[in-house]
């Protein structure tokens, strides 16, 4: 036996963190993630990118589209002034060609109209498409350590509303923003062909208008990204309250969380209400400084008609150019709308997919070499380990242990004393401060992912069963295995006779988090998923933690088949758990202060002996 002293004492606790130790911490609580400058549009680009030949077909289109509906006033000015003093005259050809013509451009105008929507729906639909599973794959690339900071809401928010904002502004705003842009393009043109004082009037009034447009685009920018962190905030609350629904129900936490959602859902209100204000403001003013000019030119126009220096038929064209140019000002409006709040979304998701994995893959991934012997077990070396997570102090000090091949390794303590935090080393959810982690000599950042979750499997307290069948929860660890093979692995761990009791057997839908079945049901399924995966090191946190003492039984009993010749670290709070085990490790403040064979230990006067007689009168 073995017995040493912790000299230094780490963090009290590897599960609780502490205080955050850098900002990007405090930017995980605003909800924005750091970028860097022109990530968005970094991304908008790569994501038009594979599209950029169809999105340059949708704007000429839309170019031709809008030639077709200019050419309206124009027509309209050759009738008044030429056509329809020519039918006077019994020449009735020239108002015949101005109708026919104004029929072509209302139907070429159609239907352009309904093939740039055709087109640009498919375009935002690829580029939606594409984002979602930008987003999820990254999500499930990302480290542990992001995961536990970043909560599921927002992640919930990030796919869902945040790319809704962004639907909104490709199937609407856009369009509105070409179609303003395209009309004040042509109709300036066309304005200052037709008369140039006309056109030059008509040209200097946008000046003002868009002094209201960048105001407009400033302030409204912040109060839209002070609206997706209060829709985040709303999402993430709710999703938390119903993920816990039965401690809510079991405290009475009703009231309490109806409070703060109420808090939460309040300055969802004001911020909405804060963008509809500045909405407000744009429109009023908007339609004040275009009122105002198409009073002053038309009375202008007015004078010179009646003055002879200008022709009605160019009044009149020069007048519904100027409601075509000023109409969609109101448009513009609501594209900007869209405009910030995508731009707020897709910053927010820019965040999301430049967050690099804290634990990246190798860049030249090696593969562990041959097993040695007949044993399925791998050496498993900590080597000068040392950890400390983000948010907290040291878990572990300098750390060193050697677990031969094949041996089962128990290792107990109280809560924070670092057990959990071994296991994810030794699963690679983090990476060591300093030191490596080997198996069978190779260091676990060498080995590509893949490699590593062959080798090392983690069977955790809640077994996490997806939606989906007993067969497919099973076949996770191997989906290439036959039925055959899964039902083997069943048989081999004691689950297949409770799996063929089920109303479908293997083939029974397990529903969400495999809630249609026991607890002790589903760790059986874990294990018998781990077998099937017939890892060489097998890692056990809290196997059989939650459940009763017969479940606990057969699950012990699944564990002495699954553990058979590997290599294996169960971390237990349970002692009973620990009588299988080869050899116990007892560990204080990420320190190893007690280390040997179980029965050894029990005999001694050390903290085992003590947990263990503590144990055992309480089964008394």
């Amino acid at each position: 036996m073995t017995t040493t002293t912790a000299s230094t004492p780490a963090a009290e606790d590897d599960e609780l963190p502490g205080p955050p130790r850098d900002g990007q911490d405090d930017a995980f609580d605003r909800d924005v993630l750091p970028t860097a400058p022109g990530a968005t549009a970094a991304l908008l680009r790569s994501l038009l990118a594979p599209l950029k030949g169809r999105a340059a077909f949708t704007t000429l289109v839309l170019l031709f589209q809008q030639a077709a509906v200019q050419a309206g006033p124009l027509l309209v000015a050759y009738a008044i002034d030429s056509a329809v003093p020519a039918f006077r005259d019994h020449r009735h050809g020239p108002l015949i060609a101005v109708a026919v013509g104004y029929l072509l451009c209302a139907l070429l105008s159609g239907g352009l109209q309904f093939a740039f929507i055709e087109t640009s729906a498919r375009v935002s639909q690829d580029v939606l498409l594409d984002l979602r599973g930008r987003i999820f794959r990254h999500a499930q690339a990302l480290s542990i350590d992001f995961h536990e900071r970043y909560t599921s809401g927002r992640l919930i928010s990030r796919s869902t509303t945040d790319v809704e904002s962004l639907r909104e502004l490709l199937n609407d705003g856009l369009q509105e923003l070409v179609t303003v842009v395209l009309s004040f393009v042509y109709i300036s043109a066309l304005l200052l062909w037709l008369d140039l004082g006309l056109g030059t009037v008509a040209v200097v009034s946008f000046v003002p208008l868009y002094l209201l447009v960048r105001g407009y685009q400033r302030r409204a920018g912040r109060v839209y990204r002070a609206r997706s962190t209060a829709i985040a905030a709303v999402i993430v609350k709710f999703v938390e309250t119903m993920n816990g629904i039965r401690p809510v129900r079991a405290f009475r936490r009703e009231a309490v969380n109806d409070a703060e959602f109420a808090v939460l859902n309040r300055r969802h209100e004001r911020t909405n209400g804060d963008v509809l204000l500045e909405m407000a403001r744009y429109v009023v003013g908007s339609r004040l400084v275009a009122n105002t000019a198409v009073a002053g030119i038309v009375l202008w126009g007015a004078y010179r008609v009646a003055s002879g220096s200008l022709e009605l038929g160019v009044l009149a064209a020069a007048v519904l150019y100027l409601r075509r140019l000023y109409d969609p000002i109101d448009r513009l409006g609501m594209f900007l709308n869209a405009y910030q709040s995508a731009a707020a979304s897709l910053e927010k998701i820019a965040g999301l997919l430049a967050q690099a994995p804290s634990v990246p893959e190798s860049s030249a991934p090696r593969e562990l070499p041959p097993l040695k012997g007949e044993s399925p077990g791998r050496e498993v070396v900590f080597d000068g380990v040392r950890f400390a997570y983000r948010t907290g102090g040291e878990v572990l000090p300098r750390f060193d242990l050697t677990l031969p091949a094949g041996q089962t390794v128990a290792v107990v303590g109280s809560t924070g004393a670092g057990k959990s935090t071994l296991a994810k080393l030794l699963a690679r959810f983090y990476d060591p401060s300093a030191g490596r982690v080997l198996l069978d000599g190779t260091d676990l950042r060498e080995l590509s992912v893949p490699e590593l979750r062959r080798g090392v499997v983690m069977v955790t307290q809640e077994a996490f069963l997806f939606s989906g069948t007993v067969a497919d929860n099973i076949a996770i660890g191997r989906p290439d295995a036959s039925r055959e093979e899964i039902e083997r692995a069943a048989k081999a761990i004691g689950a297949h006779e409770f799996i063929s009791a089920l109303p479908d057997g293997y083939d029974t839908d397990v529903r969400k988090r495999g809630g249609r079945i026991s607890a002790g049901q589903r760790q059986l399924v874990a294990f018998a998923r781990a077998l099937l995966a017939d890892p060489a090191v097998l890692i056990l946190d809290e196997a059989t933690s939650s459940l009763d003492i017969p479940g606990e039984r057969a699950v012990q009993r699944a564990m002495s088949t699954v553990l058979k010749g590997r290599t294996a670290v169960v971390i237990a709070h349970r002692l009973s758990t620990v009588e299988i085990a080869d050899r116990v490790l007892v560990m204080e403040h990420g320190r190893v202060v007690e280390d040997g064979p179980p029965a050894e230990l029990v005999a001694g006067t050390g903290r085992f002996a003590d947990l263990h007689r503590a144990w055992r009168d309480s089964l008394a």
